[in-house]
């Protein structure tokens, strides 16, 4: 049998470079962190595109202050004055936040010894950033024995992120604000390629736009209220016996992240 241990270490750090650019880190030592895992990571890049994106973001990010980052994080993902790239799994797949994309995540997660911390990560599970922070977690869990998560690193990959990683990279690749999350979006392209190779995962074919609606909307339509009373009721079923893609058993010891 192969040994993919050195695979695994290299997955897990691309997963947390990626982690930690939608979870930023909120002192300079974490900022620094990242900087110092960017450095890394172009010494032996993916392919001589990525390697020159390493490059660039390296020397983008200030090494004195994360405030451009943070700036442009902000403008991107935050800011109600500027068009607002959405980062949950529902919303490309539903037009909605918090939808089944969530449900699945949560089963997922439930039947594994890592938890979200609450307290310091307000986004929903189904966001990129924590699917980013969970699959650098198990990533990391594999390559240190721990052969059991395999197949759920697989399952969040295969059923939860591929279906809308192009999407939201498009998004945030054109967006007007974007510079130092272009050249990132640059290297989790090359990153994703990597993936549905080596987990032989086949790439998505597109799908026709869905009209996104909208928090802010008094009125529903009849198809929405329906949608919203099936998910209502799925989450009071929790989840089913038989799964398309089943998911592991929970450790007694737990994890935040």
């Amino acid at each position: 049998m192969q040994d993919n241990t050195a695979i695994h270490k290299a997955r897990a750090l691309y997963y947390n470079l990626f982690a930690n650019f939608f979870v930023l880190p909120k002192d300079m030592n974490g900022y620094l962190a990242l900087r110092g895992l960017i450095d890394t990571l172009k010494q032996n890049p993916l392919d001589e595109t990525s390697g020159k994106a390493l490059e660039d973001l390296y020397t983008l990010l200030d090494p004195t202050t994360n405030n451009e980052v943070m700036q442009e994080f902000d403008d991107m993902f935050h800011n109600p004055t500027t068009a607002k790239v959405r980062q949950t799994a529902s919303y490309y797949d539903e037009g909605v936040e918090s939808g089944k994309k969530r449900l699945e995540m949560v089963n997922f997660v439930a039947k594994t010894k890592i938890r979200r911390n609450e307290k310091e990560f307000y986004e929903y599970e189904d966001s990129v950033g924590f699917i980013f922070s969970l699959l650098a977690e198990l990533s990391d869990l594999i390559a240190r024995g721990e052969n059991n998560y395999e197949n759920t690193a697989h399952c969040i990959f295969s059923e939860i992120l591929n279906g809308f990683v192009d999407e939201f990279a498009a998004e945030v690749y054109e967006h007007p604000s974007s510079k130092i999350y272009k050249e990132l979006m640059v290297v989790l392209h090359s990153f994703i390629a990597f993936e549905r190779l080596f987990l032989d995962v086949a790439k998505p074919q597109p799908k026709e736009k869905i009209e996104k609606v909208s928090c802010d909307s008094e009125e529903l339509s009849e198809e929405e209220i329906a949608r919203r009373a099936r998910n209502k009721e799925l989450r009071k079923q929790g989840p089913k016996e038989e799964e398309a893609c089943p998911i592991d058993v929970a450790y007694d010891v737990e994890t935040e992240l």
